[in-house]
């Protein structure tokens, strides 16, 4: 029975699996990336991607995929013009170890960009994957801290109703009524310019926390409410349990069907929220890598125009 309910769902079997790789690659991001994020030479700005070669110039066949150095002189416009040294072949070699272990590399003084290189001589795809780790797990951090928020708040208020009930939708409703991109940006402002990017990151945690709890917690509001009379809760009651047991021990976990479901699909939008910050500049600074400052850094027109 469940091998053909995974048949059926072959695109949410390879949605699932995507989402693991991308999530084992932040996990294992100093092993995957040939370079360390910030690891640069401003020798090789704005370096072209490089091709692995199985040929070299003589036409020989090598088994184990090489690349060539590259070199640059400058052109009429004094603009870099990167050309391939074909007097010496590099091998691709695996588990080098030089800072710490890494999965593929070259020798010194090649250097292999898979994707290219930025404006200070980084590795794009050692960016990337670096990157993933602050914008994924914003996602997870940011849903943590909601969950937190969300399932208290309404399960406080669908357990005790009257007057709390009352003054804490209405926040919710207050919460909720604000255009999420817009508070964000106006909490974003309200704190200093001159933070460090770990702890711009942690607040960038929080304003997304903050915006992403109200939702949930109207409707655990509306679950508790019925929960709260069904026969174990008034069974708890009578035995003199106090109520922040009662709601964390017996009306919560009740509604956790709803809320696991309902967060994981709240994680793309922590994403995108990051994301959002970093590409206007509000977010995590160079030299740390995340997906929205490198976004950021790629829509600029003279990247687009000179360096596409």
């Amino acid at each position: 029975m469940a091998f053909r309910r995974l048949k059926r769902n072959r695109l949410a079997v390879l949605a699932f699996l995507v989402i693991i790789l991308l999530y084992l690659g932040a996990i294992f991001a100093e092993f995957l990336a040939p370079y360390h994020y910030d690891n640069e030479d401003r020798k090789r700005s704005y370096n072209p991607p490089t091709t692995l070669h199985f040929f070299d110039a003589q036409g020989q066949f090598h088994l184990r995929p090489f690349i060539y150095n590259y070199s640059f002189k400058f052109d009429q416009y004094y603009r870099r013009a990167y050309v391939l040294d074909k007097a010496k072949t590099y091998p691709l070699k695996f588990f080098v170890r030089s800072d710490r272990l890494h999965l593929f590399g070259v020798d010194h003084p090649a250097r292999i960009y898979l994707l290219g290189a930025d404006s200070r001589g980084r590795d794009l795809f050692s960016r990337i994957i670096y990157g993933s780790r602050v914008s994924l797990s914003i996602g997870l951090v940011g849903v943590a801290i909601s969950f937190i928020i969300g399932t208290i708040v309404g399960g406080i208020s669908g357990y005790f109703g009257g007057k709390i009930d009352n003054i804490i939708m209405r926040l919710c409703e207050m919460v909720m009524m604000i255009p999420g991109f817009y508070l964000m940006l106006a909490l974003r402002a309200a704190f200093p310019p001159n933070l460090s990017s770990v702890q711009v990151y942690f607040l960038i945690v929080v304003i997304l926390s903050f915006i992403g709890w109200a939702g949930l917690a109207r409707v655990v509001r509306g679950m508790a409410i019925s929960i709260r009379e069904k026969e174990f809760v008034l069974a708890a009651q009578a035995q003199g349990l106090n109520p922040l047991a009662i709601i964390t021990r017996h009306i919560l976990p009740n509604t956790l069907s709803y809320t696991i479901v309902a967060l994981s699909i709240s994680i793309p939008g922590y994403i995108l929220g990051e994301s959002a910050l970093s590409l206007l500049g509000l977010g995590i600074q160079d030299p740390h890598a995340s997906w929205g400052n490198l976004l950021s850094e790629a829509m600029a027109i003279a990247q687009i125009k000179f360096h596409p």
